[in-house]
């Protein structure tokens, strides 16, 4: 746990350099094909460019595609005096606070370091969890501040964005062709392929990245809470509840505390960027009967 802060920060030099090989490579296929070199150097450029807008600006982005509304004391005292505790516990400084309309019960942490982070939660979780719910689940999302996992998320979010705006790029320059005269069918045929994989990388990236850190997320909550039945019954009405978010985007799904996609069917529980709320349930269930024995 106390090494989550520096393996995050090399998961985001990683991450980062993964980003521009892919670019590179992409950059040099198209301009082998289309024997201009410039396709090659503008491609490396814009991807240096939107590397560092999403370095940026990901996590407002982030906030403003999940309809995050930002709080004053004025507007919401008790929330934001549960995130001031909390931020002091963990030893962070207090991130801006957002609500986010929506019924469902949920909660996300974004921005590129503690620093710049900031923290959201829905109207439903807001109706439905008593306070000490509230605090548990809160204590999840300060975790992913503390240990830089908002960082990585950022990142991930931005270059699954990115994949698919590459292989829309590819789709559309095959059909361009060398100087408008004809199309590519080796273009066409990666351009295809790509908007087939886009999605299933993406998934597969964001599962890579997300689901250990989910259950490192909750150990946090308890440690720092010293409540493990305020998380676990949080958890519970959150699986209970059946109002299924109103904004769904699989770009930001690996931010929130729970998925807000739906998770229907083998396929869809296989590439679910979280792990299955009972099993969450269940480990802290363990962890309190262990706790009990001790006792």
């Amino acid at each position: 746990m106390y090494n989550a802060v520096s393996k995050n920060k090399r998961n985001t030099v990683i991450i980062f350099i993964v980003f521009f090989v892919i670019i590179a490579g992409l950059g040099w296929l198209a301009g082998y094909i289309y024997e201009d070199w410039m396709i090659t150097t503008f491609v490396v450029v814009i991807a240096a460019i939107y590397a560092l807008i999403q370095y940026f600006a990901a996590g407002s982005i982030a906030m403003s595609i999940n309809g995050g509304r930002e709080v004053t004391r004025k507007d919401a005292s008790e929330l934001i005096g549960v995130v001031k505790v909390l931020a002091t516990n963990y030893g962070v400084p207090e991130p801006r606070v957002f609500i986010v309309d929506d019924p469902s019960i949920n909660a996300f942490a974004t921005g590129r370091n503690p620093a710049k982070s900031m923290v959201a939660v829905t109207t439903g979780l807001m109706d439905k969890l008593d306070r000490r719910e509230l605090k548990a689940v809160l204590a999840h999302e300060m975790s992913h501040i503390k240990n830089y996992d908002i960082l990585v998320s950022v990142i991930v979010f931005g270059l699954v964005s990115a994949i698919g705006m590459i292989c829309d790029f590819a789709w559309r320059m095959s059909f361009m062709g060398r100087g408008g005269r004809d199309s590519s069918p080796v273009m066409m045929i990666f351009g295809l392929v790509g908007l087939i994989l886009a999605p299933i990388i993406a998934a597969l990236v964001k599962l890579a990245l997300s689901r250990q850190r989910e259950y490192l997320a909750d150990a946090s909550s308890v440690l720092t809470t010293r409540d493990i039945e305020g998380l676990a019954k949080a958890l519970e009405k959150i699986k209970d509840n059946k109002t299924p978010m109103r904004r769904q985007n699989t770009s930001t799904e690996h931010l929130w505390f729970t998925s807000p996609l739906k998770e229907d069917g083998i396929f869809g529980r296989l590439f679910s960027t979280h792990p299955p709320i009972q099993k969450r349930i269940e480990r802290l269930r363990e962890i309190n009967s262990e706790k009990a024995k001790k006792m």
